[in-house]
């Protein structure tokens, strides 16, 4: 694949992406100085989070073992106190690329897509825990631009499942093996190479490790794009920082990446989800919730569904076969749907239709 003018597979270098995340506090001026850095540390782009946290959390949304060992105590309030609007990310695109960085972003919810399109970005994202929501991947998929799809705490049937959905674009679409867990106990290398050889696509880390050498091994295991946290201060107040490395360790980890061998040999032991991923998968993951409050018999359309955290409902990717279902109770708003909510699919009313 391509993102603007750099190929990235293998017998390139390695595709290093500093991801800023929300390492930068909710402050615009911070996510600009941060772009900075990551150039002078020889990034090739880097990557901010688009989110309104109403639209992302549902009522059932709680924090992830590792928020709260971050000393985070309210799910909401820690995104408000995080989110950047995409008119605050404005400056982050033109500083990046002034200073020859690509600009990408991963963006949480279907209706957010549109409103950052608007910026040039070079690519999109999609974060580990939607790769089971396909209306999102779908909607990212129909801006034209290149996206960068991880897979962390997921089997290879969620990842080769995804690939399919997306089958249309594999001439812009790239995969990154990712373990969930922050820091990560387990590098987990072996699911690049499984993950390459399952969909035939680029494959790259996202590196959620407590170290500056992993970049390299995961090039030495075959990744063609690497993504790491980058921060201003580990031990700066925030869910996202004690996992991140400081400006002079991301360049060191970027110096080690691209000394590395591409294409060593290295044992692929399988993809799937590990222990220490369990909890943000169901934290992180997303599920379709009701619009508004539904009374039991009635059949849903489109307009009663969206989708947000956290995933302990029905997955996203079975949106189609949700409406037109009847309800066998009441589902008051903003509360993820259970498969106990709804009738048999020969139940369906006749006159349901999506709007």
């Amino acid at each position: 694949m391509r993102i603007a003018d750099r190929a990235i597979g293998p017998g390139h270098p390695p595709y290093v992406i500093a991801e800023i995340g929300v390492n930068h506090d909710g402050d615009p001026a911070r996510a600009v100085a941060l772009t900075e850095r990551a150039a002078e540390a020889g990034a090739d782009a880097v990557k901010l989070q688009f989110f309104e946290t109403d639209r992302l959390m549902s009522r059932s949304a709680r924090l992830a073992g590792y928020q709260e060992s971050a000393g985070e105590t309210d799910p909401f309030a820690m995104l408000r106190r995080l989110e950047l609007s995409i008119e605050q990310m404005a400056p982050v695109v033109e500083r990046a690329h002034a200073q020859g960085l690509h600009a990408i972003v991963t963006v949480f919810s279907v209706e957010l897509v549109e409103a950052a399109h608007r910026l040039a970005w070079d690519a999109f994202k999609v974060a580990s825990p939607d790769i089971i929501n396909k209306p999102l991947l779908e909607a990212k998929a129909r801006t034209g631009r290149p996206l960068i799809v991880s897979t962390g705490a997921s089997t290879i049937d969620e990842v080769t499942r995804a690939a399919d959905w997306l089958e249309g674009i594999r001439d812009r679409l790239a995969l990154l093996q990712c373990v969930c867990s922050y820091p990560a106990p387990d590098a987990a290398l072996g699911g690049v190479r499984a993950v390459a050889q399952a969909t035939g696509l680029p494959v790259g880390y996202s590196d959620h490790t407590d170290s500056v050498e992993t970049g390299a091994t995961a090039v030495a295991a075959g990744a063609v794009i690497l993504e790491r946290h980058v921060t201003h201060d580990r031990s700066a107040a925030g869910p996202d920082h004690a996992a991140s490395l400081e400006p002079d360790a991301f360049a060191r980890y970027v110096e080690l990446a691209r000394r590395a061998d591409c294409g060593a040999a290295f044992v692929a032991v399988g993809k799937g989800v590990l222990d220490c991923e369990w909890d943000v998968r169901r934290v992180s993951r997303q599920s379709l919730v009701a619009t508004r409050d539904l009374e039991a018999g009635g059949v849903l359309s489109l307009g009663d569904l969206t989708i947000k955290r956290p995933g302990t409902g029905i997955e996203p990717w079975r949106m189609s076969d949700v409406v037109g279902r009847g309800l066998t109770r009441d589902v008051a708003q903003d509360t993820p749907l259970a498969d106990r909510d709804l009738a048999p699919p020969a139940e369906r009313g006749e006159s349901a239709q999506a709007e």
